[in-house]
């Protein structure tokens, strides 16, 4: 199953006791690579956040937000009365020294940390039990973003596959003139060579061994093969990229072994085109999960 790395969901979060929105971002990654962007009093929360992530997605950059406007969670707030003395004392001192006449006001001394401190009585398992089906919600509508996108990218490497498969029929037309051309070329360097007092024996093993030099069938074989497995993964397996481009690397070693032997340029032009459609097929693959 093709799957695209890139993705986006946004959801809007409205349940009882709760107000704000999740979205979920990827992209194109080796590895995996969750990032977890969360409200300071929620922290707790980021391993199941992450553990949700890992479970269903293997490879690419992916960013979480949640972001809560409300959330009907106990609030409790203290203030360090020591800590705003001692702020009050030395914003005096600093105002007095300058010669100024106003005294420090109460924003000046809310604004540095510490003196006033505020937390949330989270009900972590309460919470996750609300927030998860949204979760979930979210991930599919994120799912289905990569799934469109896979089947774009699938199209455009099926196409690709199809210059594969003509191109490769194209060089397997050339085997009869292959041998044909051996035949003849070695045929014509004996009698430039020996004139009339050509051994015809010694031609025959002379061409069968230039044939197993020249010949492609193992290397069309192979590629035959490696096509049929490129598309049974493609429509099997689930995380499928690294396989693929696995293959496209096995495939292209075929191709270069073909180009290594050509001797006819109907051949070399293939190589060309097979060259270039391996190439777009692996560029396809870097997005592909």
């Amino acid at each position: 199953m093709i799957k695209s790395m890139t993705g986006f969901a946004h959801r809007d979060l409205n349940p009882k006791g709760m107000r704000g929105s999740l979205e979920l971002k990827s992209y194109n990654n080796r590895y995996l690579d969750i990032s977890v962007s969360l409200p300071p009093y929620l922290t707790r929360l980021e391993p199941r956040l992450r553990g949700f992530i890992a479970s269903r997605v293997t490879h690419g950059k992916v960013e979480l937000w949640l972001r809560l406007r409300e959330l009907d969670a106990p609030v409790t707030v203290s203030a360090d009365i020591a800590a705003a003395s001692a702020v009050f004392k030395v914003l005096s001192d600093i105002s007095a020294a300058c010669g100024l006449q106003e005294a420090p006001r109460l924003g000046n001394i809310l604004s540095f940390d510490g003196v006033v401190a505020y937390e949330r009585d989270i009900d972590e398992d309460r919470l996750w039990s609300r927030l998860e089906p949204e979760l979930e919600a979210c991930f599919a509508e994120y799912e289905a973003s990569r799934l469109r996108e896979g089947e774009a990218t699938r199209l455009d490497i099926e196409g690709q596959l199809e210059r594969v498969a003509a191109s490769i029929a194209v060089v397997r037309s050339q085997v009869p003139e292959i041998e044909r051309t051996v035949r003849s070329q070695l045929t014509q360097r004996f009698r430039e060579v020996m004139g009339d007092l050509v051994d015809e024996g010694r031609v025959l093993a002379e061409t069968a061994s230039l044939l197993m030099k020249y010949t492609v069938n193992e290397e069309l074989a192979r590629l035959d093969a490696h096509i049929a497995s490129f598309r049974r993964i493609a429509a099997e397996d689930h995380s499928p990229g690294k396989k693929l481009d696995f293959l496209c690397q096995e495939m292209n070693r075929e191709v270069n072994t073909i180009g290594s032997k050509s001797i006819l340029l109907p051949v070399s032009q293939s190589v060309v085109e097979l060259k270039d459609a391996l190439e777009n097929v692996r560029e396809q693959l870097r997005n592909v999960e």
